[in-house]
């Protein structure tokens, strides 16, 4: 029975990628494939990674130079986390992102939520929208913040990786959930703030991040790595080794993957009409082990071409399959030009002497 519980408690200690956290998924950001799961469809409360929608919501709809003034009531709801505005202070949206992101300001969230949607509920709203829009099918939004006591947000982990993937197309994003400090000027005072997300100081391949905690959701993490080209990102849920989790995930996938260009858009390489450049709107790459790029396949559906006008148009598709399933489909363009008919030598004669 000892040798039982010995081995029991070695195999808990020796492996945990499996029991350090309730959820998790790995995803190849430039695929959107999942290379790694544990209750990816598992609906979790999200605590402040809620903020990564918050602030791609703001960057969809706001100018960053945008003077807010933050008022008492906004200031009065918020609690928990915060950037300690007071009532009256002006603030840029630009700074207001850096408080949200590097300092989970649940004040800093309500103040934006307020000035975007016009109240927390039409900012919601936004939220919701946005989230059918990536595909976060099991995604519900409450709140711009995260706080669970009274209204609830909650998603999976493979949405969670959905979302930060999107995010992380903004290049303002980008900035700003990558930056280790950030100085805010505002009318009252001058804040120098730190990211909390120590993977960006712990790992020199992180490149951003939003961690959250409330009493119900415990640690939850959603994060992003770029190694040799390999872009991933990472969400976990109720894991309270969520840094060095992390850390361990991205090592070993980057490690176990290599990266493939499957579709150039540029040279496809497709028999098609002399007379026309064809092409697809976006390259395509994918995170594959040296076996998996044997078994991935390109087909090229071309349609029946009754048009004969020039121009740009749609003369097919080109999807990329791994062991028979559908990874990535885009449109085939064509932009054909006008095939100048050859003047005979009389027309020649004619044009120069203008007959």
């Amino acid at each position: 029975m000892k040798k039982v519980i010995f081995f029991c408690i070695a195999f808990l200690i020796f492996n945990k990628e499996v029991f350090a956290y309730d959820a998790a998924l790995v995803m190849d950001a430039d695929s959107g494939r999942v290379l790694y799961s544990q209750n990816e469809k598992e609906l979790y409360l999200i605590a402040s990674t809620t903020k990564i929608m918050t602030a791609l919501v703001v960057l969809n709809n706001a100018q960053l130079d945008e003077v807010v003034t933050a008022q008492e009531d906004e200031i009065k709801e918020a609690y928990g986390s915060s950037i300690y505005l007071k009532p009256l202070e002006k603030i840029t949206v630009r700074d207001l992102l850096y408080g949200l992101m590097l300092r989970s300001g649940n004040d800093a969230a309500l103040v934006l939520a307020k000035h975007v949607g016009k109240s927390v509920e039409g900012f919601v709203k936004l939220m919701n929208d946005t989230a059918l829009m990536i595909g976060m099918k099991h995604t519900k939004f409450e709140n711009p913040h995260g706080l669970d006591e009274e209204t609830q947000n909650k998603s999976t982990v493979y949405d969670m990786c959905l979302l930060m993937v999107e995010a992380m197309k903004n290049e303002e994003f980008k900035k700003i959930t990558g930056t280790k400090s950030h100085i805010a000027k505002t009318n009252f005072t001058t804040y120098e703030w730190f990211n909390k997300n120590r993977l960006l100081t712990d790992y020199k391949y992180a490149t951003g991040g939003k961690i959250g905690y409330t009493t119900h959701a415990k640690h939850t993490f959603v994060s992003s790595a770029t190694k040799d080209d390999k872009n991933l990102v990472i969400a976990t849920f109720r894991d309270n080794d969520r840094f060095d989790t992390h850390k361990n995930l991205y090592e070993k996938y980057f490690e176990k993957y290599k990266k493939y260009k499957i579709i150039d858009k540029d040279d496809l390489k497709i028999d098609y009409k002399k007379n026309s450049k064809v092409y697809t709107t976006s390259s395509f790459s994918m995170l594959l082990t040296k076996d998996e790029a044997k078994r991935v396949k390109r087909e090229v559906v071309l349609y029946e071409d009754k048009n004969d006008k020039v121009g740009i148009k749609i003369v097919g598709t080109i999807s990329v399959s791994l062991d028979g399933k559908t990874i990535k489909k885009l449109n085939i363009y064509a932009e054909e030009k006008e095939i100048k008919k050859k003047k005979s030598f009389f027309e020649r004669i004619k044009e120069i002497f203008k007959w």
